[in-house]
């Protein structure tokens, strides 16, 4: 078997599943960033460890919405070695909560959390302070997997469980995906490629929504194009209210 191939149909299956399946929470979601960006508010991005990585991929991007924020945390962001101490810090009890409150997100926002399980006591807290504080909640998780384990939270709770939209990312259970003889474990996991393209048609989606209205749309450009530089500084003074990853 040509793995290669195989795992890109796999993932390309995964998503043409997902533009059905999912269509109504995608929508849904860009309706959401539309009206918040349309009401001032504030758009954040937030996952552990390696989902913390589509909470960093759309922020500052290219062809994404200036005013997306990620919330960062010590010990979150595959920023501490061992690597292993990640798992056990999206353990902890409280941190999630105190990272909210340590945050501009209020009510009136809204906030993207990524986790496949959905099951650690952080990614909880943070869903639940959120919508404590008034902000919308989009779980962004994985259903075949978050359904069939134990949430590690004090309430019993797991992620999709606390959201106000959810969109499954389809992926096998555990992740990944491919069976390869002689491994006695799956290779390849998919929600990553699949969780960025799927966030990213909710983000075409707002943009679309928002230009519909009259407004222009918070959209960056390559810095490496001609006139990149002058329209994104445009952009940043235009939503610095709504922007807080500007050192400021």
């Amino acid at each position: 078997m040509d793995y290669i191939s195989g795992y890109i149909d796999h993932v390309t299956a995964i998503l043409q599943d997902a533009k059905a399946s999912q269509h109504d929470a995608l929508s849904t979601s860009a309706e959401l960033l539309r009206d918040v960006t349309l009401a001032g508010g504030n758009i954040f991005a937030f996952g552990c460890s390696h989902a913390g990585l589509l909470a960093l991929e759309l922020y500052y991007r290219t062809g994404g919405m200036a005013n997306i924020n990620p919330i960062r945390a010590p010990g979150l962001n595959l920023d501490v070695d061992p690597a292993t101490l990640t798992s056990q810090i999206e353990r902890l009890g409280k941190y999630g909560a105190y990272i909210v409150d340590a945050s501009p997100l209020k009510a009136g926002d809204a906030i993207i959390i990524h986790s496949v399980s959905g099951r650690n006591t952080v990614t909880v807290d943070v869903a639940l302070r959120s919508r404590e504080k008034g902000a919308k909640v989009v779980a962004l998780t994985n259903m075949s997997t978050t359904t069939r384990v134990t949430s590690r939270h004090p309430s019993g709770l797991n992620l999709y469980q606390c959201a106000d939209v959810v969109i499954d990312n389809g992926g096998d259970f555990g992740d990944s995906s491919i069976m390869v003889p002689g491994i006695p474990e799956k290779v390849g996991p998919t929600s990553t490629a699949v969780g960025a393209a799927l966030l990213y048609a909710v983000v075409v989606q707002a943009a679309a929504l928002i230009a519909q209205t009259g407004k222009i749309p918070p959209v960056f450009v390559s810095a490496n194009v001609e006139g990149g530089d002058a329209h994104n500084a445009a952009m940043l003074e235009t939503y610095k209210d709504h922007i807080f990853y500007m050192g400021h």
